[in-house]
């Protein structure tokens, strides 16, 4: 058996010779030698066979009579092997002349029958031709196989791709689609191919013909085109978000490629972040931003409708000391209770929105009369102050209410909540428990105030204030029993500012926590300063506002400035006013109970004008009772007024507080004190506010009988 050659150089053909005569495959391999390509010689079938297993043979040059088995029978098995079923075979005989030999091997599947004696040239050519016919054709099928490959790998790409993906023709119409799509649109894929794309688009709506349309341009001019917020109506009626991008194919397929996202998780996400941007986490309502847009909403639709709108400003009444003497989490369930009753005492299409702590707006549309707005505020004022029940605590709330009316009031989202707010301050102003609607006149006021509010803070900030020094005269001896230190500002352009004027805008805007401080600094330094003329006995008495008494270190904030400048507690005397008493009675015993512990007197301040009652007064810790001037003022003239003044007199007198008249201003009224024993008098029939230099010089003893108030 002859053997094979070795292995052929990469990139070359082999040809396979197939013969049982040794001189035969001498002859061939010598006629074949210089070719390009490589030769190998068997001399029976089955080693052609075996060799055609081992190497990547290309064409097979085939004896057809051999022992044992004749190139018929080779030819038979390699066309049955799909390794070699497309090998070409080249019969080549000596003694098969015969026209049935010829086909007989045509019909093996030989594709030429060559007769010996043959042409070596034309052997060559043929020999190259069919070469090049089979490398083409391997080319071909590795070609094909690659191509299925890729068709196969981008149909599971299609049908496994998460986005929608549509091919669309240049008339419009659908010729592709793939799984996702017909899922996001709810359908099969059939139901999609050979519809019109536009039928899908909802937003925005096309109503142009096709070749008008942005897609159309777009892909005759071989530009992309994008829409990020479109939606598309899906097969049952159902309105989808999405994206879509188109691209042009190349242009002999005249179509476009279109990826679809379905947007709606992102649209869900996004409203839900709106959603949470606009409401108020506590109460669910609608928060500040959330009322904006809403009542912007609304100004532009009643605009067009000609009818009236009112914004009610709501604000808490006594809110703070629920937080103070429960804590937050209380005040929270009471915020919540009062939401549900607010959105009770409301129409279904009213708005109403938490404006953050304890102020809540409310929109009332379509109004026929401003009195209407009236009505629903007294009804809201009435639900919320009830009693409310926490963690089985009952408390009582109330609400001021200020009312501003579309378009006498402001025709803009921030011209109505402004005159509302400013209205709503003076419902608390007026007395609480009330409703104000806006009017011009509040509107200066306000203006007014604000000018005023910012040149408090810049006094503040230049050192423009100055505590004055009334003194306290026992009107039995005369003695001087001591000085009430008191705040005034001298405006750099306006002049003498009114106390009356300032301080409660002090108080209202909590400036005077600024110069709570100052002020203890400033007077007890130079109460210390007086001792070397007036002894220990001198008390300085120092308002405080309700703000600063319901400070918890207001306490220890005293101990450090008396300890600092070395005085006496007991020469110091705390004033405090009825309202700022009863705000929260626990916090108040509590507060008097601890300045008790340091030491201080401690003066009820403008006794008479607040609500305070008898009952609650015998169980606070005090020493003093202060008359108010206005009593003073009017009690020669007025019946009423004396009785109230010898009242308080006889009150104190028994429950052992000294009793101090302020605002005495004539001897007469001096004398009516002193003959109805009242103890101690202040007022500018002995002196006005004087600085501190001229109380240093103030008499420590005043002689009635030849005293006269200065002219």
């Amino acid at each position: 058996m002859g053997q094979v050659q070795p292995k052929a150089a990469q990139g070359s053909s082999i040809l396979l010779v197939v013969d049982d005569r040794p001189e035969n495959l001498v002859a061939m391999e010598a006629l074949l030698d210089d070719g390009d390509w490589a030769v190998r010689t068997v001399d029976c079938g089955a080693a052609a066979l075996q060799c055609l297993l081992d190497e990547d043979v290309e064409l097979v040059l085939l004896d057809v009579q051999m022992p044992n088995m004749d190139g018929f029978e080779v030819a038979r098995l390699m066309r049955g092997s799909p390794r070699t079923r497309f090998t070409p075979i080249i019969f080549v005989s000596a003694i098969a002349h015969t026209q049935e030999a010829v086909l007989r091997g045509y019909a093996a599947g030989a594709v030429d029958f060559i007769l010996k004696p043959f042409d070596p040239q034309v052997l060559r050519h043929k020999i190259q031709s069919l070469l090049k016919l089979e490398r083409n054709r391997r080319d071909l099928l590795q070609l094909t196989l690659q191509l299925d490959s890729a068709r196969a790998f981008n149909s599971s790409l299609l049908e496994n791709a998460a986005e929608g993906i549509l091919v669309v023709g240049e008339e419009g119409r659908i010729s592709f689609a793939n799984p996702a799509m017909a899922r996001m649109l709810h359908g099969a894929v059939a139901d999609l191919v050979g519809t019109e794309l536009l039928a899908y688009l909802h937003e925005p709506p096309i109503t142009c013909d096709w070749k008008l349309s942005d897609f159309y341009r777009h892909w005759k001019r071989n530009e992309p085109y994008r829409l990020h917020d479109a939606s598309l109506r899906t097969f049952d009626g159902e309105v989808m978000p999405a994206a879509l991008s188109c691209s042009p194919l190349p242009r002999m397929q005249r179509s476009m490629v279109v990826i679809i996202l379905d947007m709606s998780a992102v649209s869900r996400l996004h409203a839900q972040l709106e959603f949470q941007a606009i409401t108020d986490s506590l109460t669910g309502l609608l928060n500040r931003r959330g009322f904006h847009q809403a009542l912007e909403s609304a100004l532009a639709r009643i605009e067009r409708s000609g009818r009236r709108m009112a914004v009610l400003y709501l604000d808490l009444d006594g809110f703070k000391r629920i937080n103070d003497s429960l804590g937050h989490d209380a005040g929270d369930q009471v915020l919540c209770q009062v939401a549900e009753k607010l959105k009770s005492g409301l129409r279904p299409y009213d708005i109403l929105a938490r404006m953050g702590g304890d102020e809540f707006t409310a929109l009332l549309d379509s109004l026929d009369h401003p009195e209407d707005a009236a009505r629903v505020a007294e009804k809201l004022i009435e639900l919320v102050s009830v009693r409310h029940s926490v963690d089985g605590v009952e408390i009582t709330l109330g609400a001021s209410v200020g009312i501003a009316c579309f378009p006498e009031c402001g025709q803009t989202v921030d011209g109505l909540l402004r005159a509302a707010d400013m209205a709503m301050y003076e419902a608390k102003r007026a007395g609480r428990r009330q409703y104000r609607f806006f009017s011009p006149e509040m509107n200066g006021r306000a203006r007014s105030r604000l000018m005023l509010e910012e040149s408090l803070r810049t006094a503040i900030e230049q050192d423009d204030f100055v505590l004055v020094y009334q003194p306290q005269i026992d009107l039995a001896s005369g003695r001087l029993r001591g000085f009430e230190a008191l705040l005034r500002w001298q405006h750099r352009v306006a002049g003498t500012i009114a106390p009356g004027v300032f301080i409660p805008l002090l108080e209202e805007t909590r400036l005077i926590n600024r110069l709570g401080d100052w002020i203890f600094e400033q007077g007890i330094r130079q109460c210390r300063a007086w001792q070397a003329q007036f002894g220990e006995a001198l008390l300085l008495s120092l308002n405080v506002s309700p703000v600063q008494f319901s400070m918890p270190q207001l306490v220890d904030d005293l101990r450090r400035v008396l300890e600092r400048h070395q005085l006496k507690a007991s020469q110091l005397e705390v004033e405090v006013t009825e309202s700022a008493l009863m705000q929260n009675l626990d916090t108040t015993r509590e507060q008097l109970h601890q300045l008790r512990q340091l030491g201080v007197r401690i003066a009820i301040d403008d006794f008479g004008t607040g609500y305070s009652s008898l009952a609650y007064l015998r169980h606070f810790e005090l020493d003093t009772l202060k008359i108010d001037r206005l009593f003073i003022a009017n009690m020669l003239d007025s019946p009423k007024d004396a009785a109230i003044v010898s009242t308080i007199i006889d009150l104190g007198r028994h429950l052992g507080l000294e009793v101090i008249a302020e605002g005495v201003e004539s001897i007469a009224q001096r004398d009516w004190l002193i003959s109805h024993q009242c103890s101690t008098m202040q007022g500018f029939l002995v002196a006005t506010g004087l600085s501190a230099e001229q109380a240093g010089a103030f008499p420590t003893q005043l002689d009635w009988a030849s005293w006269k108030p200065e002219a």
